[in-house]
């Protein structure tokens, strides 16, 4: 496993190379352990509660159920991570000072969770320009090991334009030249350039602990991209009457960036 380190200032060019190169961005303990500590029961509370299944059940049948009571977002902890000020500069790095937020997910994967076949989750934008980037930031609170699983990824993926499923008859196998990422502490973070090719592995000798996950997306601006909620128009609203922004980043919440929802691919 190659680790790049730090995140908590700017980007270097030798992270930055990497990234545009490989597609991906490891970032120890970028989350600081009293984030993580207030983290971890908006999660409980999340799964516990019902809540991820309603946010769920939004999104497949937005007609029959409506938005959501609860956004992740409105989780004061999970909107604190969303803005976190080293991840922003760290994006900034990547995509430059005006970026827009895409969506947040949030998850308790229970031991012996299945794997996740091999795809990529980069949504289209409407002037099909594969040089704007979108950046998924995976956020591991409890850190990645042999309990927990891994994650692997296809360096270079990125720069071929597919869909999202095309490796998906692999499963999980692994593929030559992937990058195998099992050992991350606490609070760890790994950015991937949207379009790349990665897969969730399941723990090597059965269950183990549960992954404290959450993964959010942000979106270059310079292009208007397909959201994948129905209520993305509720979630932009909520995140600018919260402040999360607090100003400094301006068209991070700002609708005119996005299309009419159609439905995911």
């Amino acid at each position: 496993m190659t680790q790049t380190s730090g995140g908590r200032e700017a980007l270097d060019t030798e992270q930055h190379r990497q990234f545009l190169e490989s597609g991906y961005l490891v970032l120890p303990g970028l989350v600081p352990e009293p984030l993580g500590a207030r983290l971890a029961p908006e999660v409980d509370r999340w799964v516990d509660e019902g809540l991820r299944a309603r946010s769920i059940a939004a999104c497949t049948d937005p007609a029959r159920h409506g938005p959501p009571p609860v956004l992740e977002l409105e989780l004061p902890a999970h909107g604190e991570l969303l803005t976190h000020p080293p991840l922003l500069r760290t994006l900034s790095g990547l995509m430059g000072p005006s970026f827009v937020f895409h969506h947040l997910h949030s998850d308790r994967q229970a031991p012996g969770i299945p794997g996740k076949a091999w795809h990529h989750d980069c949504e289209p934008n409407d002037r099909a320009d594969p040089s704007l980037l979108m950046v998924h930031a995976l956020h591991y609170l409890g850190g990645l090991d042999e309990k927990v699983g891994s994650l692997a990824v296809l360096p270079g993926s990125h720069r071929r334009t597919v869909g999202k499923t095309a490796y998906a008859h692999h499963g999980t196998a692994e593929l030559p030249g992937e990058v195998v990422i099992d050992r991350l502490p606490p609070g760890s973070t790994v950015l991937l350039n949207s379009a790349l090719f990665h897969t969730r592995r399941p723990a090597p000798d059965g269950p183990g602990r549960p992954r404290y996950f959450i993964d959010a997306s942000y979106c270059q601006v310079g292009a208007r991209w397909r959201p994948v909620k129905p209520h993305w128009r509720l979630m932009l609203t909520r995140a600018r009457e919260l402040g999360l922004a607090e100003g400094r980043w301006p068209e991070l919440f700002a609708e005119r960036h996005f299309t009419e929802y159609v439905g995911t691919a």
